[in-house]
């Protein structure tokens, strides 16, 4: 079992910056990739980054891609996500979740342990 706790989210103007965290339960962390999924408020929930197991592979959107930067301590069992250059689009809740492939899937069906979601809103 591991259980997620995203926090960090918050209102924004645009070009500002953010960092979120996912805090993670249990023993392994370490053993799962990890990513975060955005839904915006007229949008289905959509991959945004993720990273592999031990963080030596990363996987981004193509729309957040050089704004944003996923990284992962595994001491810590914590995620994170830094938004840069914050647009109005990049609004949503975010979530972080868990799976247990090797890679580092785009599909939410390859993840089966979610956060609640911490929301990001971006005023322009």
């Amino acid at each position: 079992q591991v259980q997620l706790v995203e926090s960090g989210g918050g209102l924004v103007q645009a070009g500002d910056s953010l960092r979120l965290s996912c805090a993670a339960s249990g023993r392994t962390f370490s053993s799962h990739a990890m990513a975060w999924f955005r839904q915006g408020p007229r949008n289905d929930r959509e991959f945004v980054s993720g990273i592999s197991r031990s963080g030596s592979w990363t996987e981004y959107a193509e729309s957040v891609k050089g704004r944003f930067t996923v990284s992962r301590d595994n001491a810590k069992r914590t995620l994170y996500l830094q938004l840069n250059s914050l647009k109005p689009e990049d609004t949503g809740v975010y979530y972080c979740a868990a799976g247990a492939s090797y890679l580092v899937p785009k599909s939410e069906s390859e993840y089966g342990y979610w956060g609640q979601g911490t929301q990001v809103t971006v005023s322009s």
